[in-house]
């Protein structure tokens, strides 16, 4: 605050006649600079809290080795070489519920602005009217007029301004927004047909299974009415094959709802992809040289971070259109026309009517409203702050999370694999030695379940370690960068 009480003192409404004398203007142009000094207006930087952020990621098995480029993960699930989950995340993106609202959020915010941005210039208009009156035992009289309207609100403390640059950050945000949402939805469609596969792949290795369970309980039958075996050894057979035929129901239970979700996903009915899914496919698998960004790198290439920023500086605009309120208000209008009592008449010069209006509206007393609103959107600024330090915190931990699990996964793998070939040997040389008589048939039996475990452990293991990976894609930022409108903007 610059000026003394006695300055502030002349901020006051002055409304001026049609024709202000060049006096009055070098007034009011004085009161105005006069006013501007005693707006103490805010800062439009956004000025990010500071989050601890690391320098490199604790599993250091994918990143980057010096002077080696990260790898480009626009469009991420062509890394998988799978033809229909190209086909499943582009129609996705495209038909999606979700993506499709996000869409309509995003053409409105940019509606929005440009309504703020309309209120920064005059507004103009053009009339005409004509009107017919008596009045008691005089005789009728006519009034035509026609003109132009004009008014403008000088922004001379900036919250139109303010109010734009919210709107204008808010449509930064919208379109972060669905940059994430469509990152998010070509990873769950991803994860869903991985699930699907594995299902398949599940549900192929129980009948195998099964099949080789009543072959066995056959021979243990003939066995049994030869008197070879007890009956204890017919009914360990009968238990273990039911158990194997009890998954199956399950597994199909899982398959179809697979598909009904992939269905969903994809802006289709249930069921519209049982006939180009249904049959079995293997699980796909993506390669594994994927070199990370440094962590900080990666926060930038996060949508939802953006988002979260876009947010503060939307916040910070806002305190300062909530503390420009508090100044005075200025507005100018003016008009231009014809005004006459016959048609003919508005053609002459004596029939034009001009006027111009100036004034100032000052808050003297609003009971401190105007000040708890300025507290009202500081707090709201804080709390925009508070959730990008959130967002930050939780995307670091998707990437780390999303490492750990997939180096476990590959290790687990590697191990179940080893024990399914192991499992597999076993059990055939199980059932040859029970078929010449050699062991009984709980080694067979204990065989039998050992290989089922291992087997579908593998398959369950196998579609988790690609499940993992576009849990990483998804946390690295999915491919979208800041100057991207869409993730899918390449394939459309």
């Amino acid at each position: 605050m610059t000026q003394t009480p006695s300055a502030c003192r002349t901020c006051a409404p002055s409304p001026l006649r049609s024709r202000p004398s060049a006096p009055a203007l070098v007034f009011l142009a004085t009161l105005v600079a006069a006013l501007s000094g005693c707006a103490a207006l805010i800062s439009a930087e956004p000025g990010l809290p500071s989050t601890p952020v690391p320098a490199t990621w604790s599993t250091l098995s994918g990143a980057a080795l010096p002077g080696q480029a990260p790898t480009v993960l626009a469009q991420w699930w062509q890394r998988f070489n799978d033809p229909q989950l190209t086909t499943l995340v582009t129609q996705a993106l495209q038909a999606n519920t979700d993506v499709r609202s996000a869409q309509a959020t995003l053409q409105q915010a940019r509606a929005l602005r440009d309504v703020k941005a309309a209120g920064l210039l005059p507004n103009v208009g053009a009339s005409a009217s004509a009107q017919r009156s008596k009045s008691g035992g005089n005789d009728a009289s006519n009034s035509f007029a026609t003109g132009f309207d004009a008014s403008w609100e000088p922004d001379i403390f900036g919250g139109n301004r303010s109010g734009l640059n919210a709107t204008e950050a808010d449509t930064q945000a919208a379109v972060a927004n669905l940059a994430n949402i469509e990152v998010s939805m070509a990873a769950e469609v991803a994860v869903t047909y991985i699930e699907l596969r594995g299902l398949q792949g599940r549900l192929a290795i129980a009948r195998g299974n099964l099949a080789s369970q009543t072959e066995t309980l056959q021979i243990t039958g003939w066995r049994g009415q030869a008197g070879l075996v007890s009956s204890l050894d017919v009914e360990q057979a009968i238990a273990s094959s039911e158990q194997t035929r009890a998954q199956i129901p399950t597994l199909e239970t899982s398959l179809a709802q697979s598909l009904n979700s992939l269905a969903v996903l994809t802006g289709q009915a249930p069921g519209a992809l049982q006939a180009s899914l249904g049959p079995a496919a293997p699980v796909p698998q993506a390669s594994a040289d994927l070199a990370l960004a440094i962590p900080a790198e990666t926060l930038r290439q996060r949508p939802d971070v953006q988002a979260a920023e876009r947010r503060i500086s939307a916040a910070l605009s806002r305190v300062a259109q909530a503390d420009a309120a508090r100044y005075p208000s200025f507005s100018l209008s003016g008009s231009l026309g014809l005004r006459a009592l016959t048609l003919g008449a508005l053609t002459n010069g004596a029939s034009v009517a001009r006027s111009l209006l100036a004034s100032v509206s000052v808050p003297l007393f609003d009971g401190g409203a105007a000040r708890a609103q300025v507290r009202a959107q500081e707090a709201a600024l804080e709390g925009a702050r508070i959730n990008y330090q959130a967002t930050v915190l939780t995307a670091l931990k998707d990437v780390e999370d999303a490492l750990v699990s997939l180096q476990g996964n590959r290790e687990r793998l590697a191990r179940l694999q080893a024990a399914s070939q192991a499992a597999a040997n076993a059990e055939l040389m199980a059932r040859q030695r029970y078929n010449s008589g050699l062991i009984d048939f709980r080694t067979v039996l204990d065989a039998q379940r050992t290989l089922l475990s291992t087997q579908d452990s593998v398959e369950s293991t196998r579609a988790s370690v690609s499940a993992d990976l576009v849990r990483l894609y998804k946390a690295l930022g999915g491919g979208w960068t800041p100057a991207d409108t869409s993730t899918a903007s390449a394939t459309r």
